[in-house]
């Protein structure tokens, strides 16, 4: 591609509400080795992203820069000395920033093709979102017949959870608004109220013995909730703490609180198996190990996407350009699924 066209790309410069957020025109990014550019076709707005603006999302950049989890698109060009087979193919990453623009640079080794004749943002709604799931459901070790909690299951991971844990035969009780409730009964989940007063004894009245796993993205106080819920040798997977983000404390003192409180659980001699799941563990560490994982955990999930098993629960499409009306509607929470943005 010509060095001298122009990208559009969103930047975050502080702490400011979304209509702070500024558009920016630069020149195109011209790729390194070992990198290519990618033209994206759709990108979307996650929890991520929705901390950050309010700076507490762990280990995100300094102000300013471009926000953007994951994105789906097609390589425009290679670095020097890569493989030009690879200009034309369509791809998903996960970037955990810099997905939010027309144009993406993206080490190789982070791409993973995607099946030919999907929607780009029906994959996106699996990219993050879907490894998410698929990663956190493996750590819990499940058999087909049990019954899980799913905290959220109107969002972006808690949709793609409730139906992969479907697809293996699991029992589902999602906890939501009242008006995501029909749509989760499309999806085979069994929904309760997340504001219920009631709540942890409407889910004994559904199981009774306990759940088997219970996903939490929320933790705050109801996580102790969460792990009381526990069937005998349950696990308690917790992915998130959007309890935080009305916090005025430090987000690290709230995690290191948080991650204290889930080691001391799961040294109980009770059975019960309780951790953090960490999207980017072991990334630094094995980072070879890590993209293979990361790469084939993706192409399970997009192979599962192609024959039909996942039904993309898009909450709204936007232009990249209109991203901050796409972010009020994403925190309205108004639809289940994934906010999309699209180039």
């Amino acid at each position: 591609m010509n060095s001298s066209e122009m990208i559009t790309e969103v930047v975050l410069p502080g702490v400011v509400e979304p209509e702070g957020l500024q558009i920016n025109r630069r020149s195109m990014p011209v790729p390194a080795a070992g990198q290519a550019l990618v033209e994206v076709e759709a990108t979307g707005i996650s929890y991520a992203e929705q901390s950050m603006r309010r700076d507490l999302y762990p280990g995100q950049p300094a102000f300013p820069f471009v926000p953007g989890y994951d994105l789906v698109g097609t390589v425009r060009a290679v670095g020097p000395g890569g493989d030009a087979s690879l200009v034309g193919t369509r791809v998903a990453a996960v970037t955990k920033t810099g997905a939010w623009t027309t144009h993406a640079v993206v080490p190789v080794d982070d791409l993973t093709p995607v099946p030919p004749g999907l929607d780009p943002a029906a994959i996106e709604t699996v990219v993050v979102n879907g490894v998410t799931a698929w990663q956190m459901l493996d750590r819990a070790r499940l058999r087909a017949g049990q019954t899980i909690l799913v905290h959220g299951a109107n969002g972006g991971v808690g949709t793609v959870l409730v139906q992969l844990a479907r697809h293996l035969g699991l029992r589902v009780i999602g906890t939501a608004a009242p008006r995501h409730h029909e749509a989760l009964r499309a999806l085979g989940v069994e929904p309760l109220d997340y504001r219920a007063p009631d709540l942890a004894a409407r889910v004994r009245e559904l199981s009774p013995d306990g759940v088997d796993a219970v996903f939490d993205p929320v933790a705050g106080p109801g996580v102790r909730t969460s792990y009381r819920l526990l069937a005998p040798g349950g696990t308690l997977v917790v992915y998130g703490n959007a309890s935080a983000n009305g916090a005025a404390r430090s987000i690290v003192w709230v995690f290191v609180k948080l991650l204290a409180r889930l080691y001391t659980w799961n040294a109980l001699p009770n059975g019960h198996r309780v951790g953090f799941y960490n999207f980017w563990a072991g990334s630094r560490t094995r980072g070879a190990a890590f993209r293979r994982r990361l790469r084939a955990d993706l192409g399970s999930v997009l192979d599962l996407l192609r024959q039909g098993v996942l039904v993309p629960q898009i909450a709204a499409r936007y232009p990249l350009t209109e991203v901050s009306a796409a972010l009020v509607f994403a925190e309205a929470r108004t639809r289940p699924g994934k906010v999309v943005l699209e180039p």
